[in-house]
């Protein structure tokens, strides 16, 4: 498997756990889904807003497309429906940029600005990459864990069953 198969079968996994992790925070009651859970950023729909703001500025330095985030801990959107329909279509739009990608493009170097210290950074482009999918699975951990506080139950999030019930990454 090409390492652009890779990081394409990790876009797909992050839309599938995103739909997974939005299910079941749209079940909510949304003083549930707004308390602070003790989570790095408190609140179930902080966490989910953090996720949508670091990876837009992540697309912005990948891409150039996009406005980057003021800070790391903003909310742009206050509804849940607003940002479930944000992540969604966030999450297509990895996707796609993703596939007209190919395995040369990882193997440059790319200069960007870092919102928490601004100076310029330049580093290469597939362990930022990684970097961008590790940090989505960290901070759904997160989700998952505050989804487990309120309800007792959360819906697997593992990679393998992923791959499973898709067939992406099993070949």
């Amino acid at each position: 498997m090409m390492m652009i198969e890779i990081y394409r079968m990790l876009a797909r996994y992050n839309a599938w756990a995103n739909t997974r992790v939005y299910d079941a925070a749209a079940q909510l009651a949304d003083a549930d889904y707004r308390a602070d859970h003790g989570a790095f950023f408190g609140s179930l729909h902080r966490t989910l807003n953090h996720l949508i703001v670091a990876d837009r500025a992540w697309m912005k330095r990948f891409t150039g497309v996009g406005d980057p985030p003021l800070a790391l801990d903003a909310v742009p959107y206050d509804d849940f429906a607003s940002l479930r329909a944000a992540r969604v279509a966030e999450d297509a739009r990895i996707c796609d940029w993703l596939d007209g990608m190919d395995d040369t493009g990882l193997s440059a170097t790319f200069t960007y600005r870092s919102v928490v210290n601004p100076m310029d950074v330049t580093q290469p482009f597939a362990p930022a990459l990684s970097h961008f999918f590790n940090h989505q699975t960290h901070h759904r951990g997160q989700a998952h864990t505050i989804l487990t506080r309120i309800t007792g139950d959360a819906p697997s999030l593992d990679l393998v069953y992923f791959q499973r019930q898709t067939g992406i990454g099993l070949a």
